[in-house]
């Protein structure tokens, strides 16, 4: 059987994946995006999976037609931002304070992953092989032949791989992880609330505990508890006005009285680190190059990053072959910094907040920052790159 020969195969068309296809299809590469399953159609209801998108995302996502086919009325830009501390530290960011239009946007996973897949469909730049199961995956000197399940041979320079945290394409590649359990797990569940919410996110720490409460239109939010996974085992088995007043309460009823919109679910926190997210032939990005802790809401947007340089260095490159590792490696210089810079941010604020001896510390330098308009300027920023 023949193949089909491509620049570029992505597997993975989760959020990253479909971005980073999209993107490189608009660069007018020849590229094929493999997924396992048809993404469900969103409907009404919240979706559990929520994003906090950074300006600099955002831009990229402008960038590639797909920000302007989300629905307006499901977005929810963050105005400020308040952090305390579990004895009497306090953090207030605040965009119009940075001299910024907004902190971050709220979407959702669901509506967002819509957005890309009619941009994809829309372009037509990329060949969309989906629901499709990678048979087996073979590297020769300069191209890899990937069969699908239903026979389908494809021959390319490049595999990206973008399946995962538990990415197949890393396994074969032979590109060697550490995962590090927290041993917690995140809880999610989103709620309508009694006092308007107006553009605010909160975030809480006590005993080891992180508690966030993201805005989303209409007066409702979406909450994110990581907690120990005993904990988390007991908050899901909660009825829902049960839920409701227990997260009610953990955030000293700030926004009134809840009513939970849709049920909990959890997942498992932990760090994962690569020694290298390229090899020849092969690039990892999103999830399968990198895990972090969610108390910053980064992870996504480090996989947003990693689409948009890998993209900027193969369309530079587009001549010489693009699994070719020397290429390869100017990528993951580009993003070795960045992604290792908020591991160790989050890893550190994580290990922070768990030691109780370090109360004292934690929460003065917080109160410290809150009092110090240039250092909560840096800080916003920083979020916002």
């Amino acid at each position: 059987m023949s193949s089909e020969r491509y620049q570029v195969v992505v597997v993975g068309a989760g959020l990253v994946g479909a971005a980073a296809a999209l993107a490189l299809g608009r660069q007018g590469l020849r590229v094929a995006l493999v997924e396992r399953q048809n993404p469900p159609v969103p409907n009404d209801t919240w979706d559990t999976r929520i994003y906090a998108i950074s300006p600099a995302s955002q831009r990229f996502l402008e960038r590639i037609g797909t920000w302007q086919r989300m629905d307006a009325g499901r977005v929810q830009p963050v105005y400020r931002m308040d952090v305390a501390g579990d004895a009497g530290g306090a953090l207030r960011l605040d965009a119009y304070a940075a001299g910024v239009s907004h902190l971050a946007t709220i979407v959702e996973s669901g509506r967002l992953q819509q957005a890309l897949w009619q941009a994809i469909e829309a372009d037509g730049n990329v060949a969309l092989h989906c629901p499709a199961a990678i048979a087996s995956l073979e590297r020769s000197d300069a191209s890899t032949r990937i069969a699908l399940a239903d026979g389908s041979l494809l021959e390319t320079e490049l595999v990206v791989g973008a399946d995962g945290a538990a990415s197949r394409i890393r396994e074969w590649a032979g590109l060697p992880s550490r995962l590090t359990p927290y041993g917690q797990s995140g809880v999610v569940a989103n709620f309508e609330c009694e006092i308007p919410h107006r553009g605010t996110a909160f975030q809480w720490f006590f005993g080891g505990d992180i508690l966030a409460w993201l805005p989303l239109t209409g007066n409702c939010l979406s909450m994110v508890w990581s907690t120990q996974a005993a904990h988390a085992d007991e908050l899901v088995a909660l009825g829902a006005a049960a839920l409701a007043a227990k997260v009610q309460a953990a955030g000293h009823n700030r926004l009134g009285v809840f009513r939970l919109l849709t049920p909990a679910a959890e997942f498992p926190l932990r760090l994962i680190q690569i020694e290298s997210a390229v090899a020849p032939g092969v690039a990892l990005i999103g999830d399968s190059a990198h895990g972090v802790h969610p108390l910053a809401g980064q992870g996504v947007n480090l996989g947003f990053g990693d689409a948009e340089a890998l993209v900027e260095v193969l369309a530079q490159h587009r001549r010489v072959g693009l699994g070719d590792v020397r290429v390869l490696q100017r990528y993951a210089r580009v993003r070795a910094e960045p992604v290792q810079r908020m591991q160790a941010l989050t890893h550190g604020l994580h290990h922070l907040f768990a030691d109780s001896r370090a109360a004292w510390l934690r929460n003065a330098g917080m109160t410290l920052v809150n009092q110090l308009p240039p250092v909560k300027a840096a800080l916003v920023r920083e979020a916002m790159s």
